[in-house]
């Protein structure tokens, strides 16, 4: 029989404790090998596999800390650029859940109807995109994500101008707060202004110190920035605001669009919170 000693169970607690690091430094491989995939994904329509040099979906969600099996709520998906990567990369072991347009409020932008339907066309595929669930979003009339304490991250991506010009910022973060964990993840990308620029005048653009500080005054705190979305070459002050450039390039009648194409798409901040 084998006589262990304290010098063999120590031994064999460093050995066991090495194979548990080597476990949980494995997880974030495997789920970085699974976003790889879905952003490279065929599947995916080329003209917005075309803007991921400007968007930078893969640097952008790992940053962010995203893993295949959370819950994670998307605000104001629009078209879906970011939900072909989010909801296949759910799809298996997580949830991905659309705060998307609430056609039942009065008078609603004749867009909304149409742009919903091309939305859920999109996902129909159950193999690929899972089931996505679909909650109204429309603040401050509708803020409810889901259930209290349900979702791990709550993205937005280039919308926080919008809540802005609507007085409606604090509404938003009442509800990414309401849904999320205690100690879960709010990411957003925005378009930059400046820090001394004048945004008296609506062009699409925000400070990001503006954002951080509506942030921790409504409960959250600011984790992490990067500059993976930075564009130097943006001014940020264009004729027709951050739509000047791609690609919307809502150029001036008779300018040559070109110069624009040149800058690419906008200066973004990219600003990690938490939920206190």
């Amino acid at each position: 029989m084998h006589n262990r000693t304290p010098a063999h169970d120590r031994a064999l607690f460093r050995a066991a404790g090495a194979l548990m690091a080597g476990l949980v430094l494995a997880a974030p491989a495997l789920a970085d090998d699974r976003l790889r995939a879905v952003v490279d994904d065929d599947a995916r329509p080329a003209a917005e596999k075309a803007r991921d040099d400007a968007r930078n979906p893969y640097e952008t969600l790992t940053f962010f800390g995203i893993q295949p099996d959370m819950t994670v709520v998307e605000l104001a998906p629009s078209g879906g650029w970011y939900t072909e990567i989010l909801a296949p990369y759910l799809a298996e072991q997580g949830q991905y859940v659309a705060g998307h347009f609430d056609l039942s409020i009065d008078d609603p932008p004749g867009y909304f109807e149409p742009a919903m339907a091309a939305w859920r066309e999109r996902v129909a595929d159950v193999e690929r995109f899972g089931e996505p669930v679909v909650v109204p979003f429309h603040p401050p009339k509708t803020t409810d994500l889901g259930p209290a304490g349900s979702a791990d991250m709550v993205l937005s991506f280039r919308s926080v101008h919008g809540w802005k010009r609507d007085g409606v910022f604090d509404e938003v973060l009442q509800a990414a707060r309401d849904v999320l964990k205690p100690g879960g993840t709010f990411g957003i990308v925005g378009h930059r202004m400046p820090e001394d620029a004048d945004d008296s005048r609506f062009n699409g653009y925000v400070k990001s110190s503006w954002v951080v500080a509506r942030a921790e005054a409504n409960g959250f705190r600011l984790v992490d920035s990067s500059e993976v979305n930075a564009n130097p070459a943006d001014t940020a002050d264009h004729p027709n605001g951050v739509w000047t450039l791609p690609p919307g390039l809502n150029v001036p009648e008779g300018e040559d669009p070109a110069g624009y194409e040149a800058i690419g798409e906008s200066d973004r901040f990219t600003l990690k919170f938490e939920r206190r």
